[in-house]
């Protein structure tokens, strides 16, 4: 098989990917067992290793420990405790005590959380750390972690005690309408094997009551080198360095000579399908679920790599079937996909899932296996596997020309998988190769084929997930055999095209002229004032070759629009997204753009209407005339896209009552902000107030007048190609006769709302399927006008301080909480120059009922501790390390410089230098590092929080809501509990609490019948 040399010369990396000979290949040619360009071997003690050179992010290293160990290989008195392991790792080990693992990470600036470090599945658990490399010792102490969690996991019955209530929170966390539902599915899937009774989340009895020797037992049985691997991918000068570091933290380590082999567990096919009505009285809408299990096939030669892509075509010329039909009259359902995916380690999965409204699965069923059975009937149209090839042939074309830009964590993902399931890593350049010279020999009946494997008779389960009972088993075996007789009959007719307009733009517009051009070479910045009056400004980066970044912004938002016109323009992007805000239907734009990567999405806000976008540089002139079009578009609405919209609004609202969490977070909005109209939750009743053609004319006001707009550019440009673009189709853009929708940023009306003067302590209590328990506590933030700058990187730091410093009591010290969150919310204040701005800082997070209160007193103490003593020097030391390490990759990425300069031109401080806004925020941040100290944070905290904290806030907490029993008994129980000496009160009592119940039970008999 001749394909490219894994290292590549430096004057052949720089040619294209048109460039790019055709592999000359044979089927038979078997792929490299080998990773390509990575220093990949083996220790006499069992283990793998991986080690790569790359440098993006800089001075950063990601690795990894896989270990072959899963939910699957636990016994029914251990389900629950791989998981559980995982999280003891971080806990304790040999050397490290008392969370100490978790304050090295966050003292390096590498974040810990929630998902974020290690993950267990079925098959396997991952460690994963993504650490800076700037300084020797870091490298070396971040491989020590990963050898303490490969042997050295200490499993007291204090280590194990601590982690509980976290565990335990986290369970609960994954017992809600989503969890239940992926939960039924999995045990629907699996059934007849062993993977059916091994969710990785376990048991809760088990999680309560297991062992520390049980634990202990399981992780000395499993955890042996011969089962793990390390990757390190990273910024290194070399890689034998960092073998040898891996080899003195790993290579002592000794296996037993005969370890227990992983065991392999089936999952048995079976011929006749299996049916499930699944009523979630949570579910947030109706679906369909329709999953056909086959053997994982091993991935060897070229013609199984051929049969990959043949796959990906299969399901992306399926997806964009469904999404067509989607938007036709009276569409069977609402959305639908398709795809293909390893479930567990023997057993890969396709699977076609549809949302719909509520009475509509069988319908949507019907209408998803017709697609299936006229594939199989007539297969893909050639317009068809044209699209998608070029689509795939984008794909594979931006990937190869970003080739020495990866980001280090996905190379480390394909080398973990390398490990775990045997996927060959042959290199980008050979892949972009066999792809380039494969893709165009894929034949539509090669593709269509796929089209068996989605069939009832291969390991198939049909499931439908409804709020309410509508459908029924009997119906979902009525629709198979119904199509299957159509199939049968060969009475489906082949799939209808549409005509596809040639051009997006019918008549290219006359070009624009510069009437002003300035440079900021401080930021790097090239400033055009174009002659329809739109302000274009870009930098040009080398971070992504194949990436050009954008957004446009005017002032002017739905804070200006009337009450009685609010519901109506706040649906306005929606609507008119629908129908089409780019002169085209979104089908018929999809295959417009196919092998094009450009894209373009509109947002309205309360002060502001945006437009964004993402582009290859190739493609830039594409993204412009979707600019062009959306300018010069006159939305109308249409009777069949209006009704689609507001069926899909309604089912929206339907669900968002139906969730438990929706009366928690409307309470806190109304709460936190008023009950003005423009905070206030949406109802079906208020659909019916929405005027469709108020919602078109007012989107497309919206965007019309250039001269209101300002446009950034940030990316892989070339002026000299960019500038004629821009005039064409940014500078081409007609200047109405009149100014549309022009404000003065100064002068825009700003949002109603207002924070509680008081202390304000509420328990919202919603019914639940299972108990749930949320809490938000929320203190009112006002930043003064003169020190806004510095006071806004304040907050930023203090919200990292908060959240670090309550995980530590919640979490590490308590053990009650999976996870914290602290975030800031300024995004009430118009962007006038002048006034304070007026805000909050919530903190938020889960937890076992019974405990709320006790938790937000903890919280509350934590905070006033914080304002009274100070935090310490470490605690800084860390904030400002996080801050710092996030700040250093951000500089190297594209979308990190778009938003640095949209927030100067969005400043307090612009007045027409951009460069100058810019720089007062540099010195802003830079003047708070510099100044953080213990005393500065506390007085930070003193200033920007209520002093003491205590003195003004709200706490809203999410509970389950209580049956008329448990209100009889919390009404009388404290009358019991006053007077249990008295024994005459106490027989009235108990008897009024049976005459409750019995009442209470007669009144549900009769609801029943």
């Amino acid at each position: 098989m001749e394909l490219l040399p894994a290292e590549t010369p430096k004057i052949a990396q720089r040619h294209g990917f048109r460039s790019l000979k055709l592999a000359n290949i044979s089927m038979e040619d078997v792929l490299d067992e080998n990773p390509v360009g990575v220093d990949y071997g083996r220790l006499n003690n069992g283990l793998h290793y991986y080690v790569r050179s790359n440098s993006k992010p800089k001075m950063r290293a990601a690795l990894a420990l896989a270990v072959k160990v899963g939910s699957v290989m636990e016994e029914e008195a251990e389900r629950g405790v791989a998981h559980i392991v995982e999280h003891l790792a971080f806990s304790a080990t040999k050397k490290y005590t008392n969370h100490d693992i978790v304050k090295f990470l966050e003292s390096i600036g590498a974040e810990f959380g929630a998902c974020q470090n290690a993950s267990t599945s079925a098959d396997e658990t991952i460690y994963e750390l993504l650490v800076p490399v700037d300084k020797p010792e870091l490298l070396s102490q971040a491989i020590s972690v990963l050898a303490e969690f490969s042997s050295e996991v200490r499993v007291s019955l204090d280590d194990l005690e601590k982690e509980r209530g976290a565990v335990l929170e986290e369970y609960r966390g994954s017992r809600n309408a989503n969890g239940r539902m992926q939960d039924a599915h999995w045990l629907l899937m699996m059934e007849g094997s062993k993977y059916a009774e091994r969710l990785p989340i376990g048991l809760e009895k088990v999680i309560r009551t297991v062992s520390p020797e049980t634990v202990k037992q399981f992780y000395n049985k499993w955890y042996h080198l011969h089962n793990m691997a390390v990757v390190a991918v990273g910024d290194f000068s070399d890689t034998q360095s960092v073998v040898e570091l891996i080899k003195i933290h790993f290579g002592q380590k000794v296996s037993p000579d005969s370890p227990p082999l992983v065991p392999h567990y089936p999952v048995p096919p079976h011929s006749e399908p299996r049916f499930s009505c699944f009523v979630e009285s949570e579910a947030g809408g109706s679906a369909v679920m329709i999953s056909c299990k086959v053997q994982v096939s091993e991935l060897k030669t070229v013609k199984d790599y051929r049969d990959l892509l043949a796959e990906s075509m299969f399901h992306c010329a399926l997806n964009q079937r469904f999404f067509k039909i989607s938007r036709r009259k009276d569409p069977p359902y609402f959305s639908c996909s398709s795809a293909a995916d390893v479930f567990v380690r023997p057993v890969k999965a396709y699977m076609m899932t549809a949302t719909c409204k509520e009475k509509g699965t069988v319908e949507a069923l019907e209408s998803m296996l017709m697609e299936i059975a006229r594939v199989r009937l007539h297969g893909f149209t050639e317009r068809e596997i044209l699209t998608v090839r070029s689509l795939l042939m984008s794909e594979i074309e931006s990937a190869y020309l970003e080739r020495d830009q990866m980001q280090s964590t996905s190379l480390r993902d394909e080398y973990l998988q390398h490990f775990l399931r045997g996927e060959p890593v042959i290199g980008i350049e050979s892949e972009a190769q066999l792809q380039k010279t494969i893709l165009p020999q894929i034949s539509a009946a090669e593709v269509s084929n796929h089209a068996e494997t989605f069939c009832t008779t291969c390991s198939c389960v049909v499931k439908t997930v409804e709020p309410r009972s509508h459908a029924t088993i009997d119906d979902l075996k009525a629709v198979l055999h119904k199509v299957n007789l159509l199939e049968e009959e060969r009475i489906i007719s082949p799939w209808d095209e549409e005509h596809i307009p040639e051009e997006i733009v019918s008549g290219k517009p006359d070009p624009g002229h510069i009437v002003q051009q300035l440079e900021f070479p401080t930021v790097g910045v090239t400033e055009l004032f174009l002659s329809n009056g739109m302000k274009v400004c870009y930098k040009c980066t080398d971070f992504l070759d194949d990436q050009v970044l954008f957004t446009g912004f005017a002032y002017g938002g739905l804070s200006e629009v009337p009450e009685d016109e609010h519901y109506s323009c706040s649906m306005a992007s929606t609507i008119a997204g629908e129908i089409g805000v780019f002169g085209y239907k979104p089908s018929l734009l999809m295959d417009m753009l196919a092998g094009k990567r450009a894209e373009v999405g509109t947002k309205i806000g309360s002060y502001m209407r945006s437009f964004s976008g993402d582009c290859s540089p190739t493609d830039l002139e594409t993204a412009l005339q979707l600019v062009y079009q959306l300018f010069t578009t006159d939305v109308v609405p249409g009777e069949e896209e209006v009704k689609i919209v507001m069926e899909m609004a309604e089912e929206a609202i339907n669900a968002q009552e139906r969730d438990p969490y929706t009366a928690f977070s409307n309470r806190v909005r109304e709460l936190n902000y008023g009950n003005s109209y423009f905070f206030r939750p949406v109802k079906t009743s208020d659909l019916r107030k929405v005027n469709p053609r108020k919602a078109c004319e007012y989107f497309s006001s919206c965007f019309k007048d250039p001269s209101t707009f300002t446009v950034l550019f940030v990316g892989n440009l070339n002026p000299s190609v960019a500038h004629p673009l821009i005039l064409q189709y940014l500078g081409g853009i007609p200047k109405p006769s009149e100014t549309v929708l022009s404000f003065n940023r100064d002068e825009l009306k700003g949002l109603p709302f207002t924070f509680p003067a008081t202390i304000v302590r509420e328990v919202v209590r919603s019914p639940m399927v299972e108990a749930q328990c949320s809490v938000q506590l929320t203190f009112p933030v006002v930043l003064k006008n003169e020190s806004m700058i510095e006071e806004v990187h304040f907050v930023g730091f203090l919200c990292k301080l908060l959240e670090t410093k309550i995980m530590q009591v919640l979490r590490f010290k308590h053990g009650e909480i999976y996870s914290v969150g602290v975030s800031v919310f300024l995004g009430g204040n118009k962007p006038s120059r002048n006034g304070d701005a007026r805000g909050d800082i919530s903190v938020y997070f889960s937890c076992d009922p019974d405990i709320s209160w006790k938790l937000v007193d903890i919280v509350l103490d934590e905070i006033l501790r914080l304002q009274e003593e100070g935090p310490s020097e470490q605690d800084v030391l860390t904030i400002l390390e996080i801050e710092q390490r996030a700040h250093e990759n951000g500089l190297q990425e594209n979308y990190y410089w778009l938003d640095r300069i949209l927030r100067s031109y969005q400043s307090r401080l612009y007045f027409g230098d951009v460069s100058a806004s810019f720089e007062v925020q540099d010195e802003g941040r830079k003047k708070v590092r510099e100044s953080l100290r213990p005393s500065v944070a506390q007085s930070a905290l003193q200033r920007i929080l209520p002093v003491p904290c205590r003195k003004q806030y709200t706490v809203v907490i999410l509970m389950p809501q209580i049956s008329q029993l448990e209100r009889f008994k919390s009404f009388f129980l404290p009358a019991i509990e006053r007077y249990r000496k008295d024994a005459k009160i106490l027989v009235a009592v108990s008897g009024a609490i049976v005459l409750g119940a019995s009442l209470w039970r007669y009144s549900r008999h009769n609801s029943k019948s």
